[in-house]
């Protein structure tokens, strides 16, 4: 598989579906499945149960995986950008496309 464009840590913004436009930081990557898990975004939401483990029992609310095809790397002026490799200096580096600087991490 190829490298991946999006990292944890990264900031994001979502190009479709019901979170359209919300952004985020990237809290966990998940590669092989292509998917990743933004901060805020694509809350999934439980009706538990009260158990021994959790006597109050209520609703548990989480961010759900989305495809990585959904998300894109915000710039530093909040707009969003495809990533490109590039070597520099010897380095495998990630680059924006927008404004062609690299992207740390």
């Amino acid at each position: 598989m190829a490298a991946a464009k999006i990292k944890k840590g990264d900031r994001v913004v979502v190009l479709s579906g019901k979170d359209k436009g919300k952004t985020g930081t990237v809290t966990q990557a998940l590669p092989k499945d292509g998917k990743v898990v933004v901060e805020g975004v694509n809350v999934a939401t439980r009706h538990r149960k009260p158990t021994q483990a959790n006597p109050q029992g209520g609703l548990e609310r989480s961010e759900a995986p989305m495809h990585i095809s959904k998300v894109a790397h915000v710039t530093a002026d909040g707009k969003p950008t495809r990533v490109r490799f590039e070597t520099q200096d010897g380095k495998k580096v990630r680059v924006a496309v927008k404004t062609g600087e690299a992207i740390n991490g």
